[in-house]
């Protein structure tokens, strides 16, 4: 049998956080993960006790919202979201963390990883948002894809 290299090894943890979520539209999945040790994951839905989309419907794609744009017109977090907020929920340090995601992160999650002090983003599937691009690309945050 042989073992996974660390980044495979997350990515899993991320592909499974993703079975969660609860999005009509895209199924994402986060990992933190600091000095080797998974410290908090994330998938995207909406916040605690508050109806999925599959019960409501979707938002976004009721007004016809394309993908990458208006952020706000959604019930659900993204992965990302949830990763970083249940760290802090339960007062885990992430400063010099890095996140795994199966989908490069949108603005509002980049501003977030930026300012939890996350060094490194690693994703698989690109994500269309120009403003998250130029923002990362100004941080000191590495965004690397791995294929």
């Amino acid at each position: 049998m042989q073992r996974p290299d660390w980044k495979k090894y997350f990515f899993e943890f991320a592909s499974l956080a993703s079975q969660r979520a609860t999005c009509l539209r895209r199924k994402v999945g986060a990992v933190i993960v600091k000095d080797n040790m998974v410290v908090s994951t994330g998938y995207n839905g909406p916040p605690r006790g508050v109806p999925h989309c599959r019960e409501t419907g979707c938002i976004r794609e009721q007004n016809h919202v394309p993908s990458g744009e208006k952020h706000e017109l959604c019930r659900g977090l993204h992965a990302e979201q949830n990763a970083i907020i249940q760290a802090a929920r339960f007062g885990v340090n992430i400063t010099g963390a890095e996140l795994y995601c199966s989908t490069k992160p949108c603005v509002i999650c980049t501003k977030m990883i930026i300012n939890s002090g996350i060094s490194r983003v690693y994703y698989i599937e690109d994500y269309n948002d120009p403003l998250a691009e130029k923002i990362a690309d100004s941080s000191k945050v590495e965004f690397i894809k791995i294929s």
